[in-house]
């Protein structure tokens, strides 16, 4: 079953890595909270670091909501390399685990014109640095290092080895 947490997301972490491990921990204990003993619930959360030219403290994108900061971050990432990292947590009534996965991710140089276009699919308004690697943005798409899963929104290797200390 998929069952949103209801809990309010509070980005107040400046460590990537530390910020998804702890919003994906809130939402499975908020989830799990409101299931039955016994149930085992996996939560989520993903977002996208980038180091601004002559910066050492990343930039955290999550999701852009309207195409005007969508077109921003896909200019903050355009032309270079950027992280992503989710965190999961795995709930259950005898364990908790949380666990995060980073992957880097190289993306071509865009033009303004190829930034608008793939604004206009709409596809990226609900996705972590406003796009989605599974897409159209695919042809963007310079090279990989880690999980590519993990990109999409969930280290699904990293999760099947984790699900088996349960």
């Amino acid at each position: 079953d998929i069952r949103p947490s209801a809990v309010e997301e509070e980005k107040n972490e400046e460590e990537p890595s530390k910020l998804v491990e702890n919003l994906s921990y809130i939402k499975a204990a908020d989830v799990a909270s409101r299931c039955e003993a016994g149930t085992l619930v996996i939560g989520a959360d993903t977002v996208v670091a980038v180091c601004p030219k002559g910066e050492e403290r990343p930039v955290i994108l999550g999701k852009p909501g309207n195409a005007e900061n969508a077109g921003n971050m896909i200019r903050q990432i355009q032309g270079h390399v950027h992280q992503v990292y989710t965190g999961v947590t795995i709930c259950s009534t005898h364990k908790n685990v949380s666990f995060y996965e980073k992957t880097d991710v190289w993306v071509y140089d865009m033009t303004d014109e190829e930034i608008r276009d793939y604004i206009s699919t709409g596809e990226p308004m609900d996705k972590a640095g406003a796009y989605g690697i599974q897409g159209k943005f695919a042809a963007y798409i310079k090279g990989i290092e880690g999980e590519y899963n993990n990109v999409v929104g969930l280290p699904v290797a990293r999760l099947v080895h984790e699900l088996k200390t349960f």
